[in-house]
């Protein structure tokens, strides 16, 4: 069971020098995030949190597969994922996210990180997700190419004009 208190990081605490991060990310990850679509993978993260004067800037890799629905054949795929997330962090009165640069409340000082991380993730999940070719689901993809012939038959039959319709369209050709 994946413990997310571990991608809390006390900027306080940091010292002035770069400190690693490295976490591996499973199943169980994705499903203690609260309203994650994605609800499996396997995903190494790495990177680093740097202190500097007035602000911290955070730099992570994430490479892996995550686990979504082929958009063609509806079974599960694992799509290859490879995403990067730079950020600035500051310390402020509230917690506050801003394009690239994240406020983090004085009091507290605590960065979460396990919903950048999964958002990070997310994003580098393309719009559209399809098996390699033949790896869909051979039933399915028969049960799909018969739907699409009889689509196109019936936008065949469609296409039959009027006579009095295709007179005037003569006339639009001269």
């Amino acid at each position: 069971m994946c413990n997310l208190e571990q991608f809390k990081i006390n900027l306080k605490a940091l010292k002035q020098d770069e400190t690693p991060l490295q976490w591996e990310l499973d199943d169980s990850f994705f499903q203690q995030l609260e309203g994650a679509q994605l609800q499996s993978g396997s995903l190494h993260v790495s990177g680093s949190i740097r202190k500097a004067v007035g602000f911290f800037e955070l730099q992570l890799h994430t490479v892996g597969t995550v686990e979504v629905t082929c958009d063609r054949c509806l079974d599960l795929m694992r799509q290859p994922i490879e995403a990067d997330l730079n950020t600035t962090v500051k310390l402020g009165t509230e917690d506050s996210y801003d394009d690239d640069v994240i406020t983090v409340d004085e009091t507290q000082s605590v960065l979460d990180t396990a919903w950048l991380i999964y958002e990070s993730i997310a994003l580098a999940v393309p719009i559209r997700h399809v098996h390699q070719p033949g790896d869909c689901n051979v039933a399915m993809s028969e049960k799909l190419q018969q739907l699409s012939a009889a689509r196109s038959s019936d936008a065949d039959a469609q296409d039959n004009i009027d006579p009095r319709w295709a007179k005037l369209k003569n006339l639009k050709v001269k």
